[in-house]
């Protein structure tokens, strides 16, 4: 499908079928993960896929916007290489780690998985749990499954400023 209708009809499903996704559609979704554009091409991100029971139950103790899903994509950032900018020093891992989640939830999408981006997470509960070391930064939490029959956007899904409220050319 196109991009506009693929952005479209993607939406936060909070209600998952019990199904596994099947590797193949992993694999493609950390594909577009791979193909995300990062500062400099710098690929500091780090993802860690959590889809078996124990690691499932692990999650759950550290957010509770799980929605019980089959599968899940923790994105992180390696701090060590990420690109700095020299202004202000400011790492683009947050923005990069960005940039693969939203590649991913809109590659689900095309593949017929529904997502969720959750930023509700306790980020020390998730590095304990995970043992993640401490170069490595958490920074999104994508849900994924299949969606269960009866799983509909939120009713503001469709609600969208006018540009005029959101875009500025040329100055502000």
């Amino acid at each position: 499908m196109d991009f506009l209708t693929l952005s479209a009809e993607r939406y936060s499903v909070r209600k998952f079928k019990a199904t596994p996704v099947e590797q193949e559609k992993i694999d493609k979704i950390l594909k577009a993960a791979q193909l995300a554009p990062t500062a400099c091409n710098f690929q500091p991100h780090r993802i860690l896929v959590i889809n078996n029971e124990i690691s499932l139950s692990k999650l759950k103790k550290c957010t509770k916007w799980h929605f019980d899903c089959p599968l899940a994509v923790l994105v992180c950032y390696n701090k060590d290489e990420s690109w700095t900018r020299r202004y202000d020093n400011t790492q683009s891992g947050v923005v990069d780690a960005s940039i693969v989640t939203t590649h991913m939830m809109l590659e689900a999408t095309e593949l017929g998985i529904g997502s969720t981006w959750v930023m509700s997470f306790d980020p020390d509960a998730l590095i304990s749990e995970f043992e993640i070391p401490g170069n490595i930064e958490p920074v999104a939490l994508l849900v994924m499954g299949y969606p269960a029959d009866d799983a509909r956007p939120n009713a503001m899904h469709t609600q969208y400023k006018d540009l005029s409220e959101t875009v500025s050319y040329n100055e502000f």
